[in-house]
């Protein structure tokens, strides 16, 4: 039985966290494109629509409008915000600019305890607002079931139709029990059960994997990453020994970083997996080179040049593997006119060559991140890999400012090793989003012992962000710092002096270049 809801995307900077709550209501949802034909959506059968909200006024001479139709096709609808300003609008309601602007927090009132969006929800609520348009006039046959402090309209309803409307927004966490609302509205509204669990998706996707390939052969580039990792164990469970992993070790991965990857994927899962040592060729082409720009696009060329002899090696593969996720394929642009959600390619293993023709293989599709790591457990990889941060494609050689040499990433890949150990042992790993050691070209004198030192700087980052776009330093406690610098300058020879680097994103980036 297909228990899907539907999410139309009129771009708003919330509606993958509108996604991310349906899925944890065990509900399965996917972001589709604001103006889906009537037919398309009739085709896939969903269980209900929600219509997102977004910056648009439906006054606008361009306004995203999502094709009248579908309120003839018999399904729940819910329209949040922009959503339910449209619905009104398309359905001959009226709306109007509002005097009095909502932004931030209200009060939310039901007045209709009998509407099913509001069972187990409190008479009075807190709720989150942010729109300059109101309902001025409900559609024929709506009714209104709660109310603030600024809008009668709140929450409208027409109950024969199972068409709903909501003025604020129940997906952000300002709104508390706006998860109720939702979890109201996909189980006692559209009639879902609670089917969606990572169990049932990885049998779905065995299934669809086998259906896809058949007798075909696979290639997929293993970073060692968690998406490419959580790719590559649930493909073999799919099709085994068809799978070939392609792991390239440019020299820039941090301490152990080779040495546990062949141990999981090659002793422990018993994938095929070429191992491709080309430390000495990525520290060449690297040699004398200070530019960061210059530098990523050295390595992405190097890595290209191995990935394809190994390639070689694997022998005749029809599909190219990629560990995408959801985030990577839905990318939201702004309204006007164009399609609020774009499917876009997105190529892990980017500017491969045209002469490689691959068909992809993306089995991580329609999963968000925390979801990709919860498979991984189902799947049985370790800890280590399943809750590793994130790590940038070209590896320490962004860690390092300034031309990367063989001595400068023994130094660095020492002082990471300390930063993550202690990050682990204090619980602080899991925590955040990110934690590393940066290299700096700055040498400076110090004492050890009896001794002048004149040594290099390492820099310790912390931050914490959910999706890496913008990031916040983390507060790490004093002690914490105060051992990292000890520990750095004692045990790592070359380094006598320890930073920490309090920028947040903007004005800087998580990545030093």
């Amino acid at each position: 039985m297909n228990e899907t809801i539907l999410i139309l995307d009129f771009g708003s900077q919330y509606t993958q966290v509108i996604a991310r709550r349906i899925r944890e209501s065990r509900v399965y949802s996917e972001i589709v494109p604001f103006h889906t034909p009537a037919a398309e959506i009739r085709r896939r059968a969903p269980r209900g629509l929600i219509l997102s909200g977004g910056p648009a006024s439906v006054h606008d001479p361009d306004a995203p409008m999502p094709d009248p139709e579908i309120f003839q096709l018999g399904l729940p609808v819910l329209g949040i915000c922009y959503g339910l300003q449209a619905m009104a609008h398309l359905l001959g309601g009226q709306v109007e600019h509002s005097a009095k602007r909502e932004y931030g927090k209200g009060t939310l009132e039901v007045t209709a305890r009998d509407c099913p969006l509001f069972q187990g929800v409190s008479r009075r609520s807190q709720v989150w607002n942010s729109h300059g348009d109101r309902i001025a006039r409900l559609p024929e046959g709506f009714r209104p079931v709660a109310a603030t402090e600024n809008s009668d309209y709140a929450a409208i309803e027409h109950a024969g139709r199972k068409l709903y409307g909501l003025q604020f927004h129940p997906e952000v966490a300002h709104t508390p029990q706006g998860r109720k609302i939702l979890g109201n509205f996909v189980h006692k509204i559209c009639g879902c059960g609670r089917r969606w669990t990572m169990r049932r998706f990885i049998d779905q996707a065995v299934e669809s994997i086998r259906e896809q390939v058949g007798s075909e052969r696979v290639i997929l580039g293993l970073s060692g990453g968690v998406d490419s990792s959580v790719a590559a164990a649930l493909i073999h469970r799919a099709i085994g020994d068809q799978l070939t992993c392609i792991f390239v070790n440019n020299g820039l991965l941090r301490a152990r970083e080779a040495e546990t990857v062949q141990e999981v994927f090659g002793r422990h899962f018993h994938i095929r997996l070429i191992y491709q040592n080309a430390t000495r060729d990525f520290l060449a082409a690297l040699k004398g080179v200070t530019d960061p720009e210059r530098k990523r696009k050295i390595i992405g060329r190097k890595f290209i040049e191995v990935f394809e002899a190994g390639t070689r090696k694997a022998g005749p593969a029809r599909f190219l593997a990629q560990g995408t996720l959801y985030p990577d394929v839905i990318e939201s642009v702004p309204i006007g006119g164009n399609p609020a959600a774009l499917i876009k390619s997105h190529h892990n293993v980017g500017g491969l060559p045209k002469r490689m023709k691959f068909e992809l293989l993306e089995p991580l599709r329609c999963l968000f991140k925390d979801e990709v790591r919860q498979v991984g457990l189902e799947l049985g990889l370790p800890g280590e890999i399943v809750w590793r941060q994130p790590f940038p494609g070209p590896g320490l050689a962004v860690r390092i400012v300034g031309e990367v040499t063989k001595r400068r990433l023994d130094i660095l890949r020492q002082a990471d090793a300390i930063v993550l150990e202690e990050m682990k042992a204090t619980g602080w790993y899991r925590r955040i989003w990110q934690s590393f050691a940066v290299l700096l070209p700055v040498r400076s004198v110090g004492v050890m012992g009896d001794e002048r030192t004149y040594d290099y700087t390492v820099a310790v980052r912390a931050v914490e962000s959910q999706d890496g776009m913008t990031a916040d330093w983390v507060r790490l406690p004093h002690e914490l710092l105060e051992r990292l610098a000890s520990r750095i300058i004692n045990e790592v020879k070359g380094v006598n002096r320890c930073v920490f680097d309090i920028t947040s994103k903007p004005p800087g980036t998580i990545e030093w270049e």
